[in-house]
């Protein structure tokens, strides 16, 4: 088990100040550490992109791979070794854009992945692009007339695409935030939590100002996260009221748990002194 100092690496992050990828890795860490997780029990893969580099900012295993490529980095580790908490941290370019196609097949197959994707709307890294949850008109120094795209809706193609587990959370709020961030670590399948969070150098519509009075919490008292058309319903909401909190939330088999070859030894773990290759290279290669 690990305090969140000793989750803590040495290397200092270098976000803008006021970015919130800062308060996405303190409740990371935080969620981690009430959780009683192993730090060896525990990798984060991450692609590329400003809050991509969370790996190296968390003492567990990590991966930082290629961008939009996190998703299958972290579905390997699953089918590795089933055993390892497989969370995986990407930005709304990275995650919704050059790897949607990820996106959309890792849902589906609904393995045990949390995928947090620091929602900003706009591309930080790489000097402030237009991204797939940037709104109409959002105009940047790729689209200096406005983008002409409408924005992708991430919470309703999770919720129609498979994802076993949807939500959405809001950067400044930690203490909500890592109560959802625990919830979906230990849901049993692919869970998606979008991040609402300002980028202050390049994002001057979504601000901290603008989401302080606009966000709302989704009461569970009146919300059945079971039901997917409710769920649906409430993911077309934005303008004056965004919710946050878990939209939607049900069981159904992993792709893991399907897999003959993973019953009881995790793969990883399977001894293969034994194995006849002679025989597998006959079946598959001659």
């Amino acid at each position: 088990m690990a305090t969140i100092a000793q989750l803590t690496t040495k290397d200092a992050p270098t976000w803008c100040p006021g970015c919130g990828d800062f308060l996405i890795l303190s409740t990371l860490k935080m969620a981690i550490a009430e959780l009683n997780l192993p730090t060896e029990q525990v990798a984060i893969t991450s692609g590329i992109g400003c809050g991509s580099k969370m790996p190296h900012f968390v003492k567990t295993y990590g991966f930082e791979g290629l961008h939009g490529r996190a998703l299958p980095v972290a579905s390997g580790i699953r089918l590795a070794n089933h055993t390892i908490k497989t969370i995986t941290v990407t930005g709304d370019g990275d995650g919704y854009g050059i790897g949607g196609n990820h996106f959309l097949h890792t849902m589906r197959r609904n393995l045990n992945i949390t995928h947090i994707i620091e929602d900003n709307q706009v591309y930080g890294l790489t000097k402030g692009q237009y991204s797939p949850t940037s709104r109409k008109g959002f105009k940047s120094p790729s689209t200096p007339s406005g983008g002409l795209e409408e924005p992708i809706n991430p919470l309703a193609v999770g919720i129609a695409g498979g994802a076993t587990f949807v939500a959405r959370g809001y950067a400044m709020d930690i203490l909500h935030l890592k109560a959802i961030i625990k919830e979906a670590i230990q849901h049993k399948g692919y869970s998606l939590v979008d991040v609402l969070q300002p980028c202050p150098t390049y994002n001057k519509i979504n601000t901290q100002q603008t989401y302080s009075v606009s966000v709302r919490k989704i009461d569970p008292a009146t919300h059945n996260a079971e039901d997917k058309q409710a769920a649906l319903k409430l993911a077309e909401e934005w303008g004056p009221n965004i919710p946050i909190g878990i939209f939607y939330k049900v069981q159904r088999p992993t792709y893991e748990e399907q897999l003959p070859q993973l019953n009881g030894t995790p793969l990883a773990q399977q001894d293969i002194k034994n194995i006849n290759m002679e025989q597998a290279f006959r079946r598959y290669l001659y």
